[in-house]
Formats: C-alpha cells, sequence, structure tokens
C-alpha cells in the first residue's frame, strides 16, 4: 500500500470517529442539559411532588413568609387571553397553597394551549414544587370557552434563606397542530 493509501486510511478514520463522537455528543446534550439545570437550578425549572408525600416531606416554618409573584404571557401568535387570579401571595414554607390562572380562546375555533413554567430566581426553582398543576397537561379550549385552572403548590423550607421572593411565570404555547397530528 502506498504512503499516499495510509494516509488516506488514516484520514477517513480520524474523520468517521470525528462524526461518530458529534452524533453520539448530539444524542446525549438533552440528558445532559436536564441535569444541568436541576443541579444549577438554570432555566428556571420546577419540581413536582405527589400530594400525599407532602405531610411526609415537609414541616410548615411559620418563621418565614415568602413572596411568589404570578406573571402569565402569551408566545408569539397565541391569541389566548391568560393571566393569573393573584398577583402575588405571601406564603409560609412547607405549607400547600392553592391558586389559579384564568385562560380564554377568544378566538372562532377550538384550540390547545399547553403553560410552560419557569421560576427566578434560578437557584430557587428547585425548592418550588407543585402537587396540581394545569401545565402537567395541555389545555384544550373550544372557541369563546374560558377556564379557570388550578395550581397547587408549596415552597420547600430547605430553600435558601436569602431568597425571599419567587416568580413564577408561565408562557403559554399553541399546540393545536401538534395535537391533531397524534
Amino acid at each position: 500500500m502506498s504512503d499516499l493509501a495510509n494516509r488516506n486510511e488514516r484520514s477517513f478514520i480520524r474523520v468517521a470517529l470525528v462524526a461518530v463522537a458529534m452524533f453520539g455528543f448530539g444524542y446525549l446534550l438533552v440528558p445532559l442539559y436536564d441535569v444541568f439545570c436541576e443541579i444549577t437550578g438554570l432555566n428556571g425549572k420546577t419540581g413536582r411532588v405527589d400530594a400525599a408525600e407532602v405531610a411526609k416531606r415537609y414541616e410548615v416554618d411559620e418563621s418565614r413568609l415568602i413572596t411568589v409573584q404570578f406573571i402569565a404571557n402569551n408566545n408569539l401568535g397565541m391569541p389566548w387571553e391568560f393571566g393569573p387570579s393573584v398577583a402575588t401571595m405571601q406564603v409560609h414554607p412547607g405549607k400547600v397553597y392553592t391558586t389559579s390562572f384564568t385562560a380564554r380562546n377568544p378566538t372562532p375555533y377550538d384550540m390547545v394551549g399547553q403553560a410552560v413554567p419557569s421560576v427566578a430566581p434560578g437557584k430557587a426553582s428547585r425548592y418550588f414544587n407543585k402537587t396540581e398543576c394545569f401545565c402537567f397537561n395541555n389545555q384544550p379550549l373550544a372557541a369563546g370557552e374560558s377556564k379557570d385552572m388550578p395550581l397547587r403548590f408549596i415552597v420547600d423550607p430547605h430553600m435558601p434563606k436569602d431568597v425571599h421572593t419567587l416568580t413564577l411565570a408561565y408562557t403559554v404555547f399553541d399546540v393545536s397542530r401538534q395535537v391533531a397530528m397524534k
């Protein structure tokens, strides 16, 4: 085999290995990102806890009050009227609270929405847990229909002491096409 053929073969092997490594990295990127977000609190992902576990896991901290702010946004092109029933709540960590968001579909056609939550500051997101949330499922609304959507949550008493205010923001997306394709 000539020297040129050997170099071509080595180059091909290197390029193939790089391609395989890039594919593997791309395949693992989503799970790695989820782990990274869970560890750092980046991206404001909230926790989910079973209602039956709440009494076992949490003890109410009556000595502390946390302000929870609620914000609602519509993704570009989402025509719904969407907002919280209250703008803020004062909560004791370890105690379950209930509030709601209201959505109204002012269009002449049926739609399906999906709300995506985010909590700020990011370091506090792992301490904000929901037992019930409209964001767990798609929300279908008929033309002209309004709906109150419940949210039950608990702030973990182990939340850092320097956090006094949490902001829970939801952005609602139109997923009607994706649901129709299933």
